[in-house]
């Protein structure tokens, strides 16, 4: 379920052939390894053949919407582009490019976050029972898993220039490393920061900041909300029978296998 509703919410919503959710979800899984920490080179050469897949998709996908529009996220986007952009090559790419943007965080992310949640209250069920109980704090259930286990630990940036952040001074073309996992359980701005406490009342990076805000945040917030509600109400007896099994990654924190029982 953590991976199939991002992939349906993102592909009815960009109206995307239900046959093709399979391969896109498998790419977007192979794709993500070029923001890895220190990918390996048979990892960096799995996300180069997936970005290709998914360049000519979306691409073709760009080319069928302006041959047959609809009323859909894709075609909207192109006739909005033509109305500001004369050259329909430089629209065309302008939308594929948005288009791939909005797909790629999606599934990957949000997933991560489902199950993580998931993970993280059937390991505390105390909490669960408590949350049970007091179902207007699923809200800050949802942000405390966001917290403690960020779906995402690492952010990578090239310095534009020379700059000085904190007592720390970068120069032009450096890569940075910025650790969200990290400044998510900073004891200086979180009281026993490695205490999982879904009432706790805290913000954090895992959405960033300023301009660079998700713009997919208030989805995926809503995905597990919905998800959330629905266990709680259908599955009163769900438990963990085995430890989570994780994909071999650093950032994007990925659990590819958590088996549960009903009782």
């Amino acid at each position: 379920m953590s991976e199939e509703l991002p992939m349906c919410s993102i592909g009815e919503w960009l109206q995307l052939p239900v046959a093709d959710h399979g391969l896109l979800r498998s790419l977007a899984h192979d794709q993500v390894f070029t923001q890895e920490l220190l990918p390996s080179a048979s990892q960096l050469a799995l996300s180069d053949a997936a970005t290709m897949q998914l360049e000519s998709y979306f691409r073709e996908l760009v080319q069928e919407r302006r041959r047959s529009p609809g009323d859909d996220p894709v075609s909207n986007w192109l006739r909005t582009w033509d109305e500001l952009e004369r050259d329909r090559e430089a629209a065309d790419e302008a939308v594929y490019l948005l288009a791939l943007l909005v797909f790629l965080a999606a599934p990957e992310t949000t997933a991560t976050l489902l199950s993580s949640m998931v993970w993280l209250l059937l390991e505390h069920p105390r909490q669960l029972g408590w949350l049970r109980a007091h179902q207007e704090h699923i809200p800050d259930a949802i942000e405390e898993v966001l917290r403690y286990d960020s779906p995402n630990h690492i952010i990578s940036r090239v310095a534009p220039e020379d700059c000085t952040i904190g007592d720390v001074r970068i120069e032009q073309d450096r890569m940075v490393h910025l650790m969200v996992g990290a400044a998510n359980h900073d004891p200086a701005h979180f009281a026993d920061p490695e205490i999982f406490d879904i009432r706790r009342k805290a913000s954090h990076l895992s959405f960033s900041g300023g301009i660079h805000y998700c713009l997919g945040a208030p989805l995926a917030r809503l995905e597990a909300s919905t998800l959330l509600t629905a266990l709680l109400r259908r599955m009163p007896g769900l438990r963990v029978s085995a430890p989570p099994v994780y994909a071999p990654r650093v950032g994007f924190r990925r659990i590819t296998e958590l088996q549960v029982v009903e009782s």
